[in-house]
């Protein structure tokens, strides 16, 4: 009988406790060290630091940890302004000053897209950046109510964890939206069974804040009640199906405005940018950068519901605007028509698949924005560089994705003009980017 020889499996790092000698960063201010001959990316490390940290990933390439204590400090490490920041999931970058995160995180997106297209030097623009504090006009509160000890944690995720950080305010949330932790402590265990009501969303419109709470079971109208007179400045709505919304009061139309008088009205569950400063800044730089005239027929991609559409439409002769969710494309041709906006043509179309033989799909644009998801515009940039529009800005929210679709419009023979930074996640490890693209 042959004796096959299996070499024994490596026994996982993952949940051990190790030393790490930090020498650089990421792009998303992750510290970088090495663990044997594997790369180890360092949450709440910093460059020049030696940390203790818990493995919580050990891949055949790479390990992830967390930092669990300093034992040598980086002169920009700093103890951080939220109470919370120990345990709370929401920002990632608290031991660290605004100025230093924006540097941080622009030097690690410069290295990871000259890495990917070969450019020697990027055409960094100032970036965009705004109040650090109360910016957030959108977000979701978590609750777990424990039965065994009747107690209603309100707040936050943990870092990699389930478990909700209880809080009493959010340093990063609009303040007329902080009311939400104290109404929801002061109501929510009152009810026969708390377990029912799995989380909360807040968001800010320009006329006042809304509240939509998601439960499981039915609420009385007694109940509701209780709610409302709790925060009668708030708009309360229900969610008791994903997407099906009831409201508690006289139905309103939800919106927010730009400096450019356009209004943008949007459903309950409708993607918005979290930073209404920042994203204003955006929109205006978009309009600089492409500097769309009345002979310029303009193409969109991932258009949403519109919030660079109709301010490039004010200017531009024309704007076809493209989006892949049709409730979405619906939600733009209504904000074409009440900004009175006749020039503006929205359709659906699956963007990453082949593009269908149409009337859009010629190349008849001279300029040419895109604003993509995470997973950026793989599929779609090919087939953009086939309409050879003149200009391309690209919008991105994920430096990684960008830096690949950056490589294809490099190599179609489209030359990077300008890049620029727009911190609309202060205090997080997210950077936005635009970029603008010529041929």
């Amino acid at each position: 009988m042959v004796n096959i020889y299996k070499a024994k499996p490596k026994a996982s790092l993952q949940g051990k406790v190790l030393p790490f000698t930090i020498t650089d960063h990421d792009y998303e201010v992750h510290g970088i060290s090495q663990q044997g001959n594997k790369i180890a990316f360092i949450s709440a490390a910093l460059p020049g630091e030696e940390v203790q940290a818990r493995v919580s990933e050990d891949k055949a390439g790479f390990i992830k940890a967390s930092t669990v204590k300093v034992l040598s400090a980086s002169a920009l490490r700093i103890t951080p302004l939220c109470p919370y920041a120990a345990s709370c999931g929401g920002c990632q970058l608290q031991h660290i000053s605004p100025d230093n995160q924006r540097q941080l995180k622009q030097q690690g997106i410069d290295k990871l897209i000259r890495h990917q297209t070969g450019l020697s030097a990027l055409p960094w623009q100032p970036m965009l950046v705004a109040d650090d504090s109360g910016y957030r006009r959108r977000a979701r509160i978590g609750l777990w109510y424990d039965k065994k000890q009747r107690r209603l944690s309100v707040g936050f995720r943990q870092q990699g964890d389930k478990q909700i950080t209880d809080v009493a305010s959010c340093m990063v949330l609009a303040a007329p939206l902080q009311p939400i932790f104290t109404v929801l402590q002061q109501l929510v265990p009152t009810l026969a069974d708390p377990t029912i009501i799995t989380h909360a969303e807040v968001l800010l419109t320009d006329s006042q804040p809304v509240v939509i709470l998601r439960h499981t079971k039915a609420l009385t109208t007694e109940q509701r009640q209780r709610f409302i007179a709790a925060w009668p400045e708030a708009l309360w709505l229900g969610e008791a199906h994903s997407g099906q919304f009831d409201y508690w009061q006289q139905p309103k139309a939800l919106s927010y405005g730009l400096k450019q008088g356009l209004q943008l009205e949007f459903a309950p569950d409708d993607f918005i940018q979290v930073n209404a400063a920042v994203n204003q800044l955006m929109v205006d730089q978009a309009l600089h950068w492409l500097n769309p005239t009345p002979d310029d027929n303009v193409l969109e991609l991932y258009a949403g519901m519109g919030n660079f559409t109709l301010a490039l439409a004010q200017r531009a002769k024309s704007v076809q605007a493209l989006e892949g969710m049709a409730k979405m494309v619906q939600q733009l041709a209504t904000n074409a028509k009440v900004n009175g906006l006749s020039n503006v043509v929205a359709q659906q179309a699956d963007l990453h698949l082949a593009w269908p033989k149409a009337d859009w799909n010629r190349p008849r644009y001279s300029k040419a924005l895109l604003d993509p998801a995470r997973a950026g515009a793989v599929g779609a940039v090919e087939q953009l560089c086939r309409l050879k529009p003149a200009q391309i800005l690209y919008v991105s929210c994920n430096a990684a994705t960008f830096a690949r679709d950056a490589k294809v419009l490099l190599q179609q023979g489209y030359q990077l003009q300008k890049i620029g930074g727009a911190d609309m996640f202060s205090y997080t490890s997210h950077l936005e980017l635009m970029a603008l693209f010529s041929r």
